[in-house]
């Protein structure tokens, strides 16, 4: 069955609406997704139908709200491979779990001096300011891959970066920036092989890629809701069980604890042990609700159709004049964010003038600012795809790109 872009984009009502006189036109995918109505009818009932709160009552909606709530646990652990629903932990994002991964593997691998943790350039801040905190906090030190020239991971000096000293490698599995879709095999083999932990920032593949964390390599990854058709405000930590069984909680409250006295408190097994205080309920039944929308499109005809949507907006914006693509020029390796340059352009005037065409792009170092400084420019501007994206819509970035270049000369 062919994949009908037309018809999926009928479940968005936001592409009803116009923006500045123009039919809309989202290429921001990578920022945040749209949602379809599927999710937003999912949580509008639970809200008026359903709601409670969770794990804490015998009564009938208390009940169903946990129903709800554990449902999307499996659900979302399924979609990605884990082994049991227990080894999914529900945060409000992947900044916070990869906070949370930080705060509790420094305590966990009592790091010190001499201790090395191992990033990479390419990482969104989310995945580097976290580190840098706690290699100060603890005196470890910070190591990081480079980037190529064509957008890569840089892994001429991967025996030396990661070595006994190396306790934790933490990378982005998919640019936000350059769309470069990280082969992190060689590398978590080589952090086995030394006994380091491996974490995976997977907010940009998990809502693209058909993924499965047993295949990965990976302890660890996170990724984030409103990526992937949900709504802001809920993200997942994934670990291996027994990994997380010997983690220390990162914050304390209720619902993560096994019993309470004034003299001390012992906590609960993963994923409670995690989920302090009440949890984003309806966000998670949204995110369940989204990846049940996910599923039911597939998510190899996803990326083939973006592999496609990818392949044909590179074409285009080569074919303008003037601009510059910032990481790998062909779909191999890469997903459907494309981040670049028009000579002489700010990034900002790009974005107002594809704005005042309905064209929504992004446009910044998009919390990835090392990446802006290895390319040597102040900022850039990012279009990116998801399911709904159609040719026409890189039709229309192209026809503003060429209006961007009548109005800066």
């Amino acid at each position: 069955m062919s994949f009908d872009v037309e018809r999926i984009r009928k479940d968005f009502p936001i592409f009803e609406r116009e923006v500045n006189g123009h039919p809309l036109v989202y290429l921001d995918s990578a920022n945040t997704s749209q949602k379809p109505v599927q999710v937003l009818d999912v949580m509008r009932a639970h809200q008026e139908r359903y709601n409670g709160n969770v794990s804490r009552s015998v009564h009938t909606l208390g009940t169903e709200s946990t129903e709800a709530y554990e449902g999307a646990r499996a659900r979302i652990a399924t979609f990605i491979g884990a082994a049991s629903p227990d080894e999914v932990v529900f945060t409000k994002n992947s900044t916070e779990a990869i906070n949370l991964v930080a705060h509790s593997l420094g305590q966990m691998l009592r790091l010190g001096p001499g201790d090395e943790v191992v990033i990479s350039e390419m990482e969104h801040h989310s995945n580097l300011v976290p580190w840098q905190l706690l290699c100060e906090r603890t005196g470890a030190t910070l190591r990081w891959f480079g980037i190529t020239d064509e957008g890569r991971l840089d892994e001429s000096a991967l025996d030396d970066l990661v070595s006994e000293r190396t306790k934790i490698v933490s990378l982005v599995h998919m640019s936000n920036v350059l769309g470069t879709i990280n082969d992190v095999s060689g590398i978590a083999a080589r952090a086995r092989s030394v006994g380091a932990l491996v974490m995976l920032d997977c907010s940009q593949s998990v809502p693209h890629l058909p993924l499965d964390v047993s295949s990965l390599g990976a302890d660890l990854i996170a990724f984030t809701g409103h990526k992937m058709l949900g709504p802001t405000g809920i993200g997942v930590l994934w670990g291996r069980l027994d990994l997380l069984a010997q983690m220390p909680p990162f914050l304390a409250g209720g619902s993560m604890i096994e019993t309470v006295t004034m003299g001390g408190t012992t906590f609960a097994a993963p994923p409670a042990r995690f989920e302090a205080g009440t949890p984003p309920i309806t966000e998670a039944i949204g995110l369940g609700a989204a990846v049940d929308y996910l599923t039911g499109l597939g998510m190899e005809a996803i990326h083939q159709h973006e592999q496609d949507i990818t392949r044909y907006a590179l074409d285009a914006l080569t074919s303008v004049p003037g601009v510059r693509i910032f990481g790998p020029e062909t779909v191999e390796g890469r997903g459907g964010t494309v981040s670049f340059g028009v000579d002489g352009v700010h990034p900002h005037d790009v974005g107002q003038v594809l704005d005042a065409l309905g064209v929504e792009v992004r446009v910044g170092h998009h919390c990835a600012k090392p990446v802006c400084s290895r390319f040597s420019v102040p900022a850039m501007t990012r279009a990116s795809f998801y399911l709904y994206t159609t040719t026409a819509e890189i039709d229309a970035l192209a026809r503003g790109l060429d209006q961007v270049r009548k109005v800066f000369g």
